[in-house]
């Protein structure tokens, strides 16, 4: 479990480098009315992807989820906020990825770039970053 942890908190990096990466292609892509797809949305769709089945691998055998103490700060957030947090920004990412595949010309990156960047804004508040002291670290 102890690598299924560290895998989970590594990937983070993975995921928020591709998304970044992502937005910055669509904008630029939209910017220049470009018509072509980009690897980096397909990239970043599947980091998103693989976290969730890590993540999700994780809360079923985390001590740190436990529906009994929901009272207290550390378990509520994993127990609940993390979780739906990160199922909201990882269907917003989803759909965007599957809207902007029937889209064309600069259509296709706005739609990449505003479901994107909603993900990823949602994906940083729900990370638990070790000065918020829910007993996570920077790994």
């Amino acid at each position: 479990m102890n690598a299924l942890i560290r895998a989970h908190s590594g990937l983070r990096y993975v995921v928020l480098g591709l998304l970044i990466a992502a937005i910055f292609v669509a904008y630029s892509n939209w910017q220049k009315r470009s018509e072509g797809d980009s690897k980096v949305y397909l990239f970043a769709f599947i980091a998103t992807h693989t976290q969730l089945l890590i993540g999700l691998i994780l809360y079923f055998v985390s001590a740190k989820v436990d529906f009994d103490l929901v009272s207290e700060k550390v378990f509520r957030f994993y127990t609940i906020e993390h979780i739906f947090m990160m199922l909201i920004a990882i269907v917003l990412i989803t759909l965007g990825r599957i809207r902007s595949k029937k889209l064309t010309g600069a259509d296709k990156h706005k739609t990449v770039l505003y479901f994107y960047a909603m993900g990823l804004i949602i994906i940083l508040a729900a990370i638990p970053w070790p000065f918020r002291n829910l007993g996570a670290g920077w790994f």
